[in-house]
């Protein structure tokens, strides 16, 4: 029996990565050339996994690079961002615990950090006097830039999550801490990016903040029905099972193309399928999908307001003109001006995106919740 060969919820492989050619070409020699990337894109659209894939095609044709891949999502302070930092380059930058030891004693003697070592030497763990720190953190800011510029060696830093800075005592002061080090930066590159898009778009492109114009600001889209169509049908030949052309469109089709779930729908589908999987199978899948994400839903909607969840029953019917006062008082939403207040509201809780110069829901299987479940009765007027 083959292992599901559809990926979500981690990184994908080699075999399991989708299309995103342009992308990874890209990003590629973003990081060979050591240009700083901020790259932006909803929730589950894959973008750890483009930044893992290329990493890993830009270390192929230059052996000088160096990746420290970062997470923040459990970072909530300036000190634990220093340590993992500081951690995570060491690691990255050490092939030997000589070299280690060496990269601390010359590079972080003002703040005589005690390091503590994994049995096997996998894992680093470092410790210091975080006041210290404090009044000098341009000496761990600057570390991974020391390390590249002594070893002839380039280092890209991958911070996923970044937007969780913003709950740092003071995130705007810090923001300018690290933009004032890593602007200097020759032999260091930064790649930064997270699930926030609103808030990370407004970071990276608003003139007032720190890292507006930091690098090279670069959008994902959707990956095209056609590509996974393509990549549905290899996945389930290799596999040993078939499904046609039209039906991995089918599933492309039904998430809309979005990545996370393209790829669970497809699993969804493979693991109910025999030697063939049908139509029949998919809509089973599908539907099986949406029950079970009903509670997660049923607790998002409940914690927006009347006139909020009024007008994305509005947008589900499909309707056009949201600010007529026809379509005010048939779904009851209040005024024109309530409209854009809505608007703003569900953009910031990431519930809507503006999109080629229109708003849709994010989410696509949150729609089909909506239209089926939650509207299914619904009488509006």
């Amino acid at each position: 029996m083959h292992e599901s060969p559809f990926v979500f919820g981690r990184l994908a492989g080699m075999e399991e990565f989708t299309d995103r050619a342009a992308e990874t070409a890209h990003l590629s020699m973003n990081f060979r050339s050591l240009t700083n990337t901020c790259l932006v894109a909803p929730r589950r659209w894959g973008k750890s996994s483009l930044v893992a894939f290329a990493a890993k095609q830009a270390m192929k044709k230059d052996k000088k690079l160096r990746f420290c891949m970062i997470d923040l999502f459990s970072v909530r302070n300036e000190d634990e961002f220093y340590k993992l930092l500081a951690e995570t380059v060491l690691k990255a930058a050490s092939r030997k615990t000589d070299d280690l030891m060496r990269f601390v004693s010359r590079f972080l003697k003002q703040l005589v950090p005690r390091l503590s070592l994994s049995a096997d030497n996998s894992e680093i763990s470092v410790s210091m006097n975080w006041t210290e720190v404090g009044k000098n953190p341009g000496e761990l800011l600057d570390l991974a830039e020391k390390i590249a510029a002594d070893q002839k060696i380039k280092i890209v830093i991958c911070i996923d999550e970044f937007q969780n800075i913003g709950m740092f005592e003071n995130p705007l002061a810090f923001q300018k801490k690290l933009r004032a080090s890593w602007q200097r930066h020759k032999h260091v590159a930064y790649c930064i990016y997270g699930s926030k898009r609103n808030m990370l778009l407004e970071v990276f492109a608003s003139p007032h903040l720190p890292f507006y114009k930091f690098g090279d600001l670069m959008f994902l889209n959707k990956i095209a029905a056609k590509e996974w169509q393509a990549f549905i049908t290899r996945r389930f030949r290799e596999t040993g099972k078939t499904i046609n052309a039209e039906n991995a469109l089918y599933i492309a089709r039904l998430c809309e193309n979005h990545p996370f779930y393209v790829q669970q729908v497809a699993q969804l589908s493979w693991l109910r399928s025999g030697k063939e999987c049908k139509k029949l199978e998919i809509d089973a899948a599908f539907t099986s999908l949406l029950d079970q994400l009903g509670l997660l839903f049923q607790a998002l909607t409940d914690e927006l307001s009347n006139t909020q969840v009024n007008f994305l029953g509005a947008m589900v019917n499909g309707e056009e003109k949201l600010s007529s006062q026809q379509i005010l008082a048939k779904y009851r939403i209040g005024t024109s001006a309530n409209v854009l207040r809505i608007k703003d509201a569900l953009l910031e809780k990431e519930i809507l995106d503006f999109h080629e110069g229109e708003f849709q829901l994010l989410d696509p299987l949150y729609k089909e919740w909506l239209r089926k479940v939650y509207f299914r009765n619904k009488q509006w007027g």
